[in-house]
């Protein structure tokens, strides 16, 4: 194996590392506040139920978030490995 398909493998090994991590948060964010819907409903977030304010408002600030947080992770991951098209 030569030193480009080294850094190939290491540049695919952390891009997919970021993106199964983000993936892991947007599934629980999606699944958790469901299932356990009785037992958050019994806080108050902003006057609201929280169960009731994640389904609402908390997913889609989440998923921003990931978004965001995935676009500075793989700015990072490509600078490591020489990808940011500065030369």
């Amino acid at each position: 194996m030569d030193d480009t398909e080294a850094r190939q493998r290491a540049y695919w090994r952390s891009a997919l590392r970021l993106t199964g991590v983000l993936l892991g948060v947007w599934a629980a964010v999606s699944f958790l506040p469901g299932w356990f819907a009785e037992e958050l409903n019994e806080f108050v977030f902003f006057g609201w139920p929280f169960g009731f304010y994640m389904a609402g408002q908390g997913a889609l600030i989440i998923f921003l978030l990931i978004v965001w947080i995935y676009d500075r992770g793989m700015t990072r991951i490509e600078r490591r490995h020489g990808l940011d098209g500065e030369e």
